[in-house]
């Protein structure tokens, strides 16, 4: 039974250093010149979005199909970094605010590039681990 708690703990180790450095490179990443390339955009949380698919279709492809990485480092890239570094809830709130100060179009290309460009970021994660 202490094993099993052990382990247990170990897990919740991992994510919690993962989504720490996410954190971190999200808010980085979230003050950086991206936050006023093209305001009222939400170029940065667009960046984080698009980069975080990337980084998810391609570790969890490397993680399944090629390389035997251990459970623990998949929590903690996996969960806990990508978790922590994309900013789905950001995107909905940006969202919502440009809705609100009337902002349709770039609303609409905040939802439709967003998901777009970050389904093809996921593709080409996937692609990329399976061209390793």
């Amino acid at each position: 039974m202490r094993e099993k708690g052990l382990e247990t703990l170990i897990k919740y180790l991992a994510v919690a250093l993962g989504g720490a450095v996410g954190a971190v490179a999200r808010y980085y990443l979230g003050n950086s010149f991206l936050s006023r390339v093209a305001a009222p955009f939400p170029t940065a949380t667009f960046v984080i979005n698009v980069t975080g698919s990337f980084i998810l279709g391609f570790f969890l492809t490397l993680a399944t199909e090629r390389i035997n990485i251990s459970p623990h480092l998949r929590l903690a890239i996996a969960v806990g970094f990508v978790g922590a570094y994309t900013t789905f809830s950001t995107f909905e709130y940006e969202t919502a605010k440009l809705m609100e100060e009337r902002g349709y179009l770039l609303a609409f290309l905040n939802v439709t590039l967003s998901f777009i460009v970050g389904f093809a970021a996921v593709w080409s994660g996937i692609i990329a681990a399976r061209k390793l």
